[in-house]
C-alpha cells in the first residue's frame, strides 16, 4: 500500500510547459518517457504515481522523488523585492529594446521590456503590422546600435507578414548598416516566421517556442495578432464562448509571460481594437500600446 499520498498540481501553461530535459531528468529517463509523449512538466505532473512507475521503471519512492524535483522546477521561485530590484538594476543596459522613437521611447521609459509583454492595439490598418516588422529588425541589430543581437520569432495569424517590406524598412531606416546584400540575408534569416491559423496552431507553438529560443538564440517573440484567431473560433453571442474564449487567452498570455521572463526577452502580441485584451482581467503588469492612425504613414502612440 502506498504510504503519505501527495497530491502534485500542474497549471496549464506558462511554467508547466518547460521541457523536462530542462529540469534535470537523465536524458535516458527523458527519452523513455518521450516514447509515451510525456515532454512537458505539464505532462509528467499530470499522470499519477502508479502510471509513472509503470512508464519509468521505478519504485514508488523514486517516483515521489521525481515527482518533487519537476514540481519545484516550474514553480515559481520566491523572490523579495530587493533581489527583484537588484537584478532589474544589473541587467539595465539590456533591460528595453528601443523602438527608436524618441517619445514613445520616453513613454517607455526606454523602450519595449525586456522580460515582460506588451499588448499594441488599434483599429486595422493603423501600423501595427508595421511597427513589428520594424521592431523585428531592431531586435537583430548589434548592441552597439541599440539592438538585441539575435533572432526573432513572428508567429503571422493573417498572413501579413511580408519579407519585402521587412527589407524595405531596412534599407529605409538604416541605410548606413544595411550597405550590402549581405547584411539584408543574414537580418531576413534571423527572423522565423510561423504562420498559425487556429487558437490550438497559436497555443501549441508558443508552448513549444523553449528549446527554439535557445538554440536560435530569439530575442524577440511577436504575435500577429491574437485577435484574429480568437474572432474566427469564439463567437461571443453563444452562451460559454466567453469562459472558453478568457480561457484561452490567459493561457497564451501565462505561456508568452513565461518566456519573456525566463529569457530575459521581450514579448509583443497584436490586438484589435479596443473590446480585445490580453491584459484584462490578469494580475500581471503588460505595458499597452494604442495606435491611432493621424494620416497616411503617420501614427500616434498612447501608452495605456
Amino acid at each position: 500500500m502506498l504510504q503519505n499520498p501527495v497530491l502534485f498540481l500542474a497549471a496549464p501553461g506558462g511554467m508547466g510547459s518547460k521541457k523536462l530535459r530542462r529540469v534535470g531528468l537523465s536524458q535516458e529517463l527523458c527519452d523513455r518517457l518521450n516514447r509515451h509523449q510525456i515532454v512537458t512538466c505539464q505532462d509528467f505532473l499530470c499522470l499519477s504515481p502508479l502510471e509513472l512507475m509503470k512508464m519509468t521503471g521505478l519504485s514508488y519512492q523514486g517516483v515521489h522523488e521525481l515527482l518533487c524535483l519537476v514540481s519545484r522546477a516550474c514553480a515559481p521561485q520566491m523572490q523579495t523585492a530587493y533581489e527583484i530590484k537588484t537584478q532589474r538594476c544589473a541587467a539595465h543596459s539590456s533591460a528595453f529594446l528601443s523602438t527608436t522613437l524618441s517619445a514613445l521611447d520616453e513613454a517607455l521609459h526606454g523602450g519595449v521590456a525586456c522580460g515582460s509583454l506588451t499588448e499594441i492595439t488599434g483599429p486595422p490598418g493603423c501600423g501595427k503590422t508595421q511597427f513589428c516588422i520594424m521592431m523585428s529588425i531592431l531586435a537583430t541589430l548589434p548592441t552597439n546600435m541599440g539592438g538585441l543581437e539575435g533572432a526573432v520569432v513572428y508567429i503571422d495569424t493573417e498572413s501579413a507578414f511580408s519579407a519585402e517590406r521587412l527589407v524595405e524598412i531596412a534599407e529605409s531606416r538604416f541605410p548606413r548598416y544595411f550597405d550590402t546584400e549581405e547584411k539584408l540575408l543574414l537580418t531576413s534569416s534571423k527572423v522565423h516566421l510561423y504562420r498559425e491559423l487556429s487558437c490550438d496552431e497559436v497555443l501549441q507553438r508558443i508552448e513549444s517556442l523553449e528549446e527554439e529560443i535557445i538554440s536560435k538564440g530569439v530575442k524577440l517573440v511577436i504575435i500577429d495578432s491574437v485577435a484574429s484567431v480568437v474572432r474566427k473560433e469564439f463567437d461571443t453571442q453563444l452562451q460559454g464562448n466567453v469562459r472558453e474564449r478568457n480561457k484561452f487567452l490567459a493561457r497564451e498570455a501565462a505561456s508568452l509571460k513565461y518566456l519573456a521572463e525566463e529569457f530575459s526577452i521581450p514579448g509583443i502580441f497584436l490586438t484589435q481594437g479596443w473590446n480585445l485584451h490580453l491584459s484584462h482581467g490578469l494580475n500581471w503588469q503588460v505595458y499597452s500600446l494604442l495606435l491611432v492612425p493621424l494620416g497616411k504613414r503617420k501614427y500616434h502612440f498612447m501608452c495605456l
